[in-house]
């Protein structure tokens, strides 16, 4: 998705943050209110490999975004085996909102806490097809997420907090915003090795560049 389009249904996005009619939060944040979007510090990064890693790569994604899904299927997982999990590479993962229906995956996929955040994200990208079969029907897509998170382990307890937690919406949707401008990020899959930008790729582009960085 390109920058434009990211613009545009960022906005709508921001429109509507809770689940519930009940609870919905509406917020738009303009230049202007930059300085008083709210204080980020509490909201836990997303990371696997050792933070002593010889290269870190950072992976911008949305949860709605089917190249997204695919790189996490071709690419990230043999990505883990070779080079995450040997020490070889400390991963990053940031969450792009295209649309409220992504900025919703995160909050159930952040519902459980860092130790389940990237079981939950496996189910959200290999059943991508599936939750957001409903289209544009809001009540059947957030009825799909809160399966996906039940069978993480999260009660109905858990997810009704979580998903109608405006502050925390508010937080991830400030800190999306300036972790997007860091690098100026306009599409997704993009990924940031060691400070420098690269668009979406295959894995065997991917392991040339991550081995001659390795070979320095």
């Amino acid at each position: 998705m390109n920058r434009r389009t990211f613009m545009i249904t960022t906005a709508l996005a921001t429109l509507g943050v809770g689940l519930m009619p009940s609870a919905v939060t509406s917020f738009l944040v303009t230049p202007a209110q930059a300085e008083d979007m709210p204080d980020t510090s509490d909201i836990f990064e997303l990371t696997l490999g050792d933070k002593d890693a010889p290269v870190e790569m950072i992976e911008y994604a949305s949860y709605t975004c089917p190249h997204c899904a695919t790189f996490h299927k071709t690419v990230f997982e043999p990505l883990k085996k070779e080079y995450i999990d040997t020490g070889k590479v400390r991963f990053v993962y940031r969450e792009v909102y295209f649309d409220k229906f992504g900025l919703w995956a995160s909050m159930v996929a952040r519902c459980g806490g860092e130790m389940r955040y990237f079981g939950v994200q496996k189910m959200l990208y290999d059943e991508q097809s599936d939750w957001i079969a409903g289209g544009r029907d809001t009540m059947q897509i957030v009825e799909n997420l809160r399966k996906i998170g039940k069978r993480a382990g999260l009660t109905d307890e858990n997810l009704d907090a979580c998903l109608n937690d405006g502050d925390m919406a508010e937080k991830l949707y400030a800190k999306f915003t300036a972790e997007m401008e860091e690098y100026d990020i306009d599409a997704t899959p993009s990924l940031v090795i060691d400070g420098e930008k690269h668009s979406n790729m295959s894995y065997a582009d991917l392991k040339k560049i991550l081995d001659a960085k390795l070979a320095e």
